[in-house]
């Protein structure tokens, strides 16, 4: 069952349990119940892998933001089991506001590697994706631009495309710059950036790559799993098809920045056994490789293969940034954001 949410805030906790659980029984044995923030078109193939080889119910709420306030909210009282979303900031949240709890499993310890696990394992990274330089291919050659530096170099002037710069996707590159360079340096091409932009920062990561088939620049910012979402959509496949897939480079030597969806058990969790399967099965070899296959994400199940499409966009070495320090940064990014009046 998916219910899309619309705001921080929506209904109370007994609004949300009724949501959840017909019978009334927010523990009723057999389901396990989800706060996502990952769209539901992403996870609804593996929920349904989950539930067949199990026989475990999944209850899904779907918000866009605001699942860690409303699990503040709801406290002890919250039917919530786990919470599953994208960004290391937003498992970092939920780390810091209490409302996740530790999970010691020996199979998420075996299929998750330790760069991708909270220390105390209060989360868990299930899939990695690459923050990508897109380029026209008709107007931007092979290797003209290798790194997310040179996005602020004046040739690139009125050429870049890119949506907010506090999505929560351009807030981690941008922490990531500050933690290679420091704040004054990443200020600096944070300001190049900007002064490169073709428009007015906007829409999503997939209209940042049709802007590019319609002329309107020849550089964009965007995650990796849009391009192969792209090219499966009958409308959009030209879109793809207009571009170049870049994995630059960051802080001169290292590799390309990454950033991880994943998932957290909720404190409250009224169906703890059955959660905790659900985290296992998700970072298993079945479901990494729905992962791989079906979105077009990069499993972090290191006996996991990567898809044949994916594969095909070549190899690339990730930043070896640690996730923390993404997390920490995050808050000066965003103040920064705001100083140069990116957005504006």
């Amino acid at each position: 069952m998916f219910r899309t949410l619309t705001g921080a805030l929506l209904g109370s906790a007994i609004a949300v349990a009724a949501t959840f659980s017909a019978t009334g029984s927010a523990a009723a044995a057999g389901e396990v119940n989800i706060y996502s923030l990952r769209q539901p078109f992403l996870i609804e193939p593996l929920l349904k892998a989950f539930t067949e080889k199990t026989g475990i119910k999944t209850n899904v709420v779907f918000a866009k933001d605001g699942v860690v306030e409303r699990m503040k909210a709801e406290g002890a009282n919250s039917p919530a089991d786990v919470i599953l979303t994208v960004d290391i900031g937003r498992l970092n949240d939920a780390v810091e506001a209490g409302v996740v709890q530790p999970v010691s499993s020996k199979t998420l310890d075996a299929n998750v590697p330790a760069s991708f696990r909270d220390p105390e394992g209060r989360w868990f990274a299930l899939t990695q994706r690459a923050r990508l330089i897109y380029a026209a291919k008709d107007r931007v050659k092979p290797g003209e631009i290798t790194s997310y530096e040179q996005l602020a170099d004046p040739k690139w002037k009125g050429r870049i495309c890119t949506r907010s710069g506090k999505h929560d996707y351009n807030v981690a590159l941008l922490a990531a710059m500050i933690a290679h360079h420091g704040e004054a340096k990443a200020e600096t091409w944070l300001e190049g950036l900007k002064a490169n932009l073709a428009r007015k920062p906007q829409g999503n990561d997939r209209g940042q790559v049709k802007a590019i088939k319609e002329g309107e620049c020849d550089l964009a910012l965007g995650n990796n799993y849009y391009y192969g979402a792209m090219l499966s959509n009958d409308e959009q496949k030209p879109w793809a098809e207009a571009v170049n897939p870049v994995f630059p480079t960051i802080g001169g030597t290292k590799g390309t920045h990454v950033n991880v969806s994943g998932i957290a058990l909720s404190k409250s969790a009224p169906n703890r056994d059955n959660a905790v399967k659900l985290m296992e099965f998700l970072s298993g070899n079945d479901a990494q490789e729905i992962y791989a296959t079906a979105n077009y994400e990069y499993p972090v199940n290191p006996q996991v293969k990567w898809s044949p499409l994916v594969e095909s966009w070549g190899r690339f070495t990730p930043d070896d940034l640690p996730l923390s320090a993404i997390a920490e940064l995050r808050g000066a990014a965003v103040k920064m954001v705001d100083r140069v009046g990116y957005d504006g």
